[in-house]
């Protein structure tokens, strides 16, 4: 979960894009307290992400309708993947059919030609061109970081070419959402326009926005027909606590929030209706180094480090139960991952190890004199963690990080900030320490992509909308990347995909704190069609693309 997108995705209580909990607005707002229901069509949504700012720009990661999720309620795919099964094929959306050639060098898309926009004028393969070419020439719009190449229309379908094999980008390409040409060519600079009048050809127009609620209504022309959902209420909150308030009450029927005691604050309110659900895909969470700063910057200390710290402490006490647990120190989650492990690490643990961690630094030339550990220039180590204050889950996980590291003589403090302030900071790599999600995919590579490739890698200062917060600067590690997207057979991506883990484990570019599954809490009690482990059409998170699958299914319970 980043504030990207694909963002990447924060799970419970961190949103992609991708995305994210934070404090800021009063959880006494209006929106928090009309409520919803089937009877007058209303369904309500919210997180703990404190007010938000007109910007409904579906291509910036920290708009409010990526941030609260409506941008995919407005804005539609070409296709839909499901993150739970992402080997099945996609579903068909705007695009009616597609066919990738030359080993993932070029696809051709072909239309729904019944697709409109929302103001009635029809979508065409100019709209499509159009939309590809303005994330080819907008970096800072193209947050999945695809290395589009030629943008052509042949009659009534469009064609995409690239350089290099796009495997591992297959997903992201077929799922981005398309804007209206004759909207957005209009727009000086894309990068930062907010349009807050946003027109798409999804079933829901934006009615109201304030900072504390934003407001969307059915589209009555929708091209795929009338949806039982007439409203949609995003409401902002001040907190976990008070998100987990209103969803016990009622008042809120779909978010997700991490609660320490789940089953006593939510699940016993009304047990009838009041579900949850967690499905897992191949991200995690963990804590992300600024490898560009020092002593940050010696994989001896991150390794070190990473070995101490207490992942059954942080799944039990800082994530209760929620988050699946890490168990290898490749990060890779098991046992989805199971196939991926390289053989040497099959039977590694991520058991921590004191003695073994100690021994790593001084090999390393560091030395700990009376209980302070000092690099080998003889400066005491110290580090700040940081993450948005409200954030229960990862603010608790930062205290025992906190308290594991000290074993080793490092002095850390735990300091916390607004998510827009975080965010910032993060993107621009003015941290030491933070703890983040990663993207996710089919395979473990968009994982570990998304914490070492150096083809995203950004200075400090310059904001990185893609991934590599941490600076990570290792060519191997870019290479292997480009290896296992680029194979054209099984066993060099099996060789890439090991070489990956090693990196991984050895010089620790992030420490893995937990697996990030896809969850969320909701109601029956007004709305039924609800995604479920027994029918897991779509993960359940309401800012991850498929958010419009669910709600196009869901029907009144009475």
């Amino acid at each position: 979960m980043s504030v990207r997108r694909r963002h990447t995705l924060r799970a419970l209580s961190v949103a992609t894009a991708v995305v994210a909990l934070a404090a800021g607005c009063s959880s006494a707002n209006s929106g928090a307290n009309k409520g919803g229901g089937a009877a007058t069509g209303v369904l309500t949504l919210g997180k703990p992400d404190g007010p938000q700012t007109n910007n409904s720009n579906p291509f910036l990661n920290t708009s409010a309708g990526a941030t609260l999720g409506y941008r995919y309620m407005i804005y539609e795919p070409l296709a839909m993947t499901n993150q739970i099964k992402p080997a099945d094929k996609a579903e068909p959306w705007l695009a009616t059919d597609w066919k990738w050639e030359d080993n993932f060098t070029k696809v051709t898309f072909s239309l729904d030609p019944k697709a409109k926009w929302a103001d009635g004028k029809p979508l065409t393969a100019d709209d499509v061109a159009y939309t590809f070419n303005l994330l080819k020439t907008h970096s800072a719009l193209n947050w999945n970081g695809i290395p589009f190449d030629g943008v052509a229309i042949e009659g009534k379908k469009v064609v995409l070419t690239f350089k290099d094999s796009q495997y591992v980008n297959q997903n992201k390409i077929i799922q981005t959402f398309i804007v209206p040409k004759h909207i957005w060519e209009g727009v000086k600079d894309p990068e930062t326009w907010p349009n807050r009048n946003p027109v798409g050809s999804g079933p829901y127009k934006l009615k109201t926005f304030t900072p504390q609620t934003t407001t969307l209504t059915a589209t009555p022309t929708y091209w795929k027909g009338a949806t039982k959902v007439k409203e949609l209420r995003y409401s902002a909150y001040n907190d976990n606590s008070a998100a987990t308030t209103a969803l016990a009450s009622g008042k809120l029927e779909w978010s997700f929030v991490f609660m320490p005691n789940y089953k006593q604050l939510f699940i016993n309110k009304d047990a009838k209706n009041h579900k949850l659900w967690f499905p897992s895909g191949l991200g995690i969470h963990g804590l992300w180094f600024n490898t560009a700063r020092k002593p940050f910057d010696n994989p001896a200390l991150r390794k070190a480090m990473a070995m101490v710290v207490d992942r059954k402490a942080i799944y039990t006490q800082a994530e209760a139960t929620l988050y699946p647990e890490i168990t290898n120190p490749t990060g890779i989650p098991l046992p989805a991952g199971d196939s991926f492990l390289a053989p040497e690490y099959k039977s590694a643990t991520t058991a921590p190890d004191v003695a073994g961690a100690k021994k790593v630094l001084t090999d390393a030339g560091f030395k700990l004199a009376g209980g302070v550990l000092k690099d080998p220039s003889g400066k005491p180590v110290k580090l700040t963690l940081t993450d948005p204050a409200g954030w229960n889950d990862y603010i608790t996980g930062l205290s025992i990080i906190k308290d594991n590291i000290k074993q080793l003589g490092i002095e850390a403090q735990v300091k916390t900030q607004t998510a827009e302030a975080w965010g910032a900071d993060v993107a621009n790599g003015n941290f030491d320490a933070t703890l983040h999600w990663t993207n996710s995919g089919a395979t473990p590579y968009d994982m570990y992509q998304n914490i070492m490739d150096g083809a995203i890698l950004q200075p400090i200062g310059k904001a990185s909308q893609t991934g590599n917060f941490g600076r990570f600067k290792s060519p191997e590690a870019t290479q292997a990347l480009k290896d296992f997207a680029n194979a054209t057979d099984e066993g060099t991506r099996t060789a890439a995909m090991n070489k990956l883990q090693k990196i991984m484990v050895e010089q620790v570019p992030m420490i893995p704190t937990s697996a990030a599954p896809i969850g969320a809490e909701y109601s029956t009690k007004n709305w039924v069609g609800w995604p479920t482990e027994a029918d897991p059409y779509a993960p359940p998170q309401h800012t991850q693309p498929s958010v419009l699958q669910i709600v196009l299914k869901l029907k009144s319970s009475k």
